[in-house]
């Protein structure tokens, strides 16, 4: 008996449904397969990993939302929406293995240059979704209704492209609900536990010596944040409140000896200092990106603490796209050896980030899950990175 009659999938269910059959085959699905042979080896059954590539390979045939009917009839028709719900929201398999065993096969194809962790909003007007509620996006700087994610991307100089998630919850990250007039734009500890933790998460089970993060990940607490990554030994470049007090240990700097200050006040004292960094602007509509220069400066800080053997050098980093302004950028970072011009280029990874998650995450369908519980949108968001690591590494 077949797999297909077992299952009630078809088990060459792109056969004839190329969305472009007038060009050839989409080279994604043969990317794809070769994914799905090594991501999806951990599975112990094997209806379980034909079941697995045809949800992605149902992924990038299906156009726009990627609805479970919508999948199951690309892989089957309606007879497979059961069997494709159930392997999704219903199955005990666990998704971990299969991020970890994505992350490998991309270094293995291109090697990483950076950890990139960045919020992901995920709009939902539901009441019974896990997670919904009306949020305040510090990175989009809006209010919203839905799901507040943090993905951690895989970025190498070829491609951007998604191996780990956590979806927040601020009740999960030891965080007291509290009546809405009393919050906050969001939950300052629980927001950034959580960013921290998903990042790391990833970062530790990676093989090899630990790379840099890139936290993309607007308003959470420097020093606490910086004091994670540091007892986890990951190199970090942060985003920086621009109030955060810091003390300048530079003595030919203005401010030096004078007590903590506030990083933008550090930074405006030494704006005469800048020097012009050149970068790549992921411009969709520029093949290979736009070219851009823009002035920064670094400046050699600590974080003020009681006892001195925890105030561990660092270096405070600004960008200024008018010079006439305040910075238009800040972080802090413990990479205290990198001259300011790599530094800035390094945070640039977050605009590849965010486009790849705007133009690519939509055809994968990393927003797209509709049920209501955890484990069902961890494994369909997992699916999903395959699905965009697919379109990634043939773009």
């Amino acid at each position: 008996m077949s797999s297909s009659t077992v299952t009630g999938l078809d088990p060459d269910p792109l056969r004839a449904t190329d969305p472009r059959p007038e060009q050839g085959p989409d080279p994604a699905y043969a990317m794809a397969d070769d994914l799905c042979d090594t991501v999806l080896a951990p599975l112990r059954r094997k209806d379980q990993r034909e079941k697995g590539r045809q949800y992605v390979r149902g992924l990038l045939a299906l156009p726009g939302r990627k609805s479970m009917r919508g999948i199951a009839a690309q892989v089957g028709g309606g007879a497979a929406e059961q069997s494709t719900h159930h392997f999704i929201s219903g199955s005990t398999w666990d998704w971990e293995p299969l991020r970890d065993a994505l992350a490998g096969y991309l270094e293995a194809t291109t090697p990483l240059t950076a950890w990139v962790a960045q919020p992901m909003a995920i709009p939902k007007g539901g009441e019974h979704s896990v997670g919904v509620a009306h949020r305040f996006d510090p990175h989009l700087g809006q209010m919203f209704r839905g799901q507040q994610a943090f993905g951690t991307w895989f970025a190498s100089s070829s491609l951007v492209t998604p191996v780990g998630w956590r979806m927040f919850l601020p009740e999960a990250e030891g965080a007291a609900p509290r009546p809405p007039a009393e919050r906050g734009p969001y939950e300052d500890a629980a927001y950034a536990q959580s960013a921290t933790a998903a990042v790391l998460d990833t970062v530790r089970r990676a093989a090899g010596a630990p790379r840099p993060v890139v936290l993309d990940v607007h308003r959470i607490g420097t020093r606490s944040t910086m004091n994670r990554f540091a007892q986890a030994g990951v190199p970090v470049i942060a985003r920086a409140d621009p109030a955060t007090p810091l003390l300048v240990t530079d003595p030919a700097l203005p401010g030096h000896g004078a007590g903590p200050r506030g990083a933008r006040d550090i930074l405006q004292s030494v704006r005469g200092l800048c020097t012009p960094v050149e970068w790549t602007d992921p411009d969709p509509a520029h093949p290979g990106g736009r070219h851009r220069s823009t002035l920064a400066v670094a400046v050699r800080v600590m974080m003020p603490d009681p006892a001195p053997s925890r105030r561990r050098h660092l270096l405070l980093v600004g960008e200024w796209t008018d010079p006439r302004r305040a910075p238009s950028q800040l972080w802090v970072t413990d990479l205290v050896r990198l001259p300011v011009g790599p530094l800035l280029r390094l945070t640039k990874q977050g605009l590849r980030v965010g486009s790849a998650a705007g133009r690519t995450g939509r055809e994968a369908g990393l927003r797209d899950f509709a049920g209501r519980a955890l484990p069902g949108w961890h494994r369909h968001v997992t699916l999903a990175s395959v699905a965009h690591a697919a379109r990634a590494l043939t773009a």
